[in-house]
């Protein structure tokens, strides 16, 4: 089983940036695709990013595209996501994901992004 756990939320202007970490831990870590979720108050859970760990293949929704960047730290176990130029409709707890088609999937606790105008 995989635990992930995310940090780095909070509370930044419109046009500000943070770092979200998504630290992972657990067997066969290298086997799951790494995406990260939003969920904003009333709406649905939607797909921001995801990176494969073989060949290292990012996709970012049009939402974010442009402003918005997943990465990965081998040696940490570790995926990131840098957002920058953030808009107060980014807000949102964004949740960290590990999806195997063969292991199934696991969910992070979640961190929370909150955008001021």
């Amino acid at each position: 089983q995989v635990q992930l756990v995310e940090s780095g939320g909070g509370l930044v202007q419109a046009g500000g940036s943070l770092r979200l970490s998504c630290a992972a831990s657990g067997p066969r870590f290298s086997d799951y695709t790494m995406n990260w979720f939003r969920q904003a108050p009333g709406k649905d859970r939607e797909f921001v990013a995801t990176i494969t760990w073989t060949d290292n293949r990012t996709i970012c929704a049009d939402s974010v595209k442009g402003r918005f960047t997943m990465s990965r730290d081998n040696a940490k176990n570790t995926v990131y996501l840098q957002m920058t130029s953030l808009k107060p409709e980014d807000t949102a707890l964004y949740y960290c994901n590990a999806f195997s088609r063969l292991l199934g999937s696991y969910w992070g606790q979640g961190t929370q992004v909150t955008v001021s105008s």
